[in-house]
């Protein structure tokens, strides 16, 4: 692999990152409910997947097992979208992002649970190492946001086991095949929760964006957003290491909140210990892989 080749995989994954990112602030413009912004944005990204993939040959050729492992595994991701967005309507971007990256501290205390394999306790250390972080999070924050806080932290607990699940499956087919199954099938969860909402409180107002600036903020997040940040993912895969594309992606809380400050204008919600909570809590983020990449090096005898 030519110098070139890496840093364009390079590029593309700090882009996809940076577009992940820009999810949160489209939570906050888009005046729609949880429910319903999570129901166009599947929605949309489906359809858009629909050009990568072959239906007919999934249909035929994938055994039924394993379609419906990956219907299960959808499903949790359109819940995980819902406490997402719901999260930030509770509170707002910058700490429903925080919540986000405790992600890799719950990993350590799960994974071990759901694939069977031992306890890393470098993991569970490294990743303890946010509670300090968390505390100063949540007393630092207005009362009124801390629902927000525990929805978002039940959105990173779904991320986690929904993560874990397609680690365990990601070899069984490819990854546009996956995608599709997931989000179709996330975006039908969420038709069967919003429609009982419907049959027992009526239509959600607004349903649909009210202006064509909410269209083109729906259309952004779920085509720019989803589907093409996904694509460069899985691009950039091919040229680094599942290693280096996960430590970029722990980059995403930090875009976020960054672009909450700058296009939000949140700091001005949050003071500065809780930005120090925040900054030990991506602290932790990254201990963990450093250490991990200087266990792995050869010992020298």
């Amino acid at each position: 692999m030519g110098k070139s080749e890496r840093s364009l995989a390079f590029i593309r994954i700090h882009i996809a990152v940076l577009l992940f990112g820009f999810t949160a602030i489209f939570g906050e413009l888009i005046h729609l409910s949880a429910l319903v912004l999570v129901w166009w944005r599947v929605l949309i990204t489906s359809i858009s997947l629909l050009f990568f993939v072959q239906l007919g040959k999934i249909i035929k050729e994938l055994p039924r097992e394993l379609l419906w492992k990956y219907v299960w595994i959808g499903s949790l991701t359109g819940l995980h979208w819902l406490t997402f967005f719901g999260a930030i309507k509770l509170s707002n971007a910058s700490l429903t992002l925080i919540c986000l990256s405790t992600t890799s501290f719950m990993t350590s205390l799960i994974e071990p649970l759901i694939i069977k394999r031992k306890w890393d306790h470098t993991e569970i250390i490294t990743g303890s190492l946010m509670i300090p972080g968390m505390m100063l999070v949540v007393n630092n924050i207005d009362l009124s946001y801390l629902t927000g806080m525990l929805v978002g932290l039940l959105s990173a607990l779904i991320a986690v086991i929904f993560s874990i699940l397609n680690k365990k499956y990601i070899d069984r087919a490819d990854p546009y095949t996956i995608s599709f199954i997931e989000l179709t099938s996330g975006w039908m969860t969420i038709s069967i929760i919003l429609l009982g909402i419907i049959l027992w409180n009526g239509v959600p107002q607004p349903f649909v964006p009210a202006t064509g600036l909410e269209w083109l903020w729906i259309i952004i997040l779920a085509l720019v957003c989803t589907t093409f940040a996904q694509i460069l993912t899985l691009k950039s895969l091919k040229q680094l290491t599942t290693f280096t594309v996960n430590l970029t992606i722990n980059l995403e809380p930090v875009y976020g909140i960054l672009l909450a400050a700058l296009l939000l204008k949140e700091h001005h919600q949050l003071n500065g210990m809780f930005y120090a909570g925040a900054a030990i809590i991506f602290l932790s983020v990254f201990i963990y892989p450093v250490i991990q990449a200087y266990q792995s090096k050869p010992k020298l005898n």
